[in-house]
């Protein structure tokens, strides 16, 4: 069963939830494509969820620092320690070759839901205060 969208993880702003969610479904395209031994497939969800990552938080950082996050610069530390995580993860995965043994998928789906959900909790969900004195529609771009 992949990640699911929960209320819990709103930051209070409908873009930036857009976002998670969407991100989310990247995360459930991997662990399928990991299930299925879908080398090629795999390639082409890790490519788009890097791309989107980036896209992500660029637009994060925007958001946070238009509403007056005060820990903006941590954000984008936290970003930018992300990023490195993931380009680690999809290193290690591609030196693997083609054995992919249940133990291998199952380390790589806990790393990739982790990766997303702990941010969301640990980082995007500090924002939530200063997200709340705006409207869930504001968008600053």
């Amino acid at each position: 069963m992949g990640l699911m969208w929960r209320d819990q993880l709103s930051v209070g702003n409908n873009v930036i939830d857009a976002d998670h969610k969407y991100l989310i479904g990247i995360i459930n395209d991997v662990e399928l494509n990991l299930q299925q031994k879908n080398r090629t497939e795999l390639a082409l969800s890790l490519k788009k969820l890097t791309e989107y990552s980036l896209m992500h938080f660029a637009l994060e950082e925007k958001f946070a620092q238009a509403v007056g996050y005060t820990r903006t610069e941590h954000l984008n530390s936290s970003h930018k320690a992300l990023m490195e995580q993931l380009e680690h993860a999809k290193s290690e995965f591609e030196a693997m070759g083609q054995d992919w043994s249940p133990e291998t998928i199952h380390h790589f789906t806990n790393l990739l839901r982790n990766w997303l959900i702990e941010h969301v909790i640990k980082e995007d969900l500090l924002m939530k205060p200063a997200m709340q004195k705006y409207s869930p529609s504001f968008d600053p771009r």
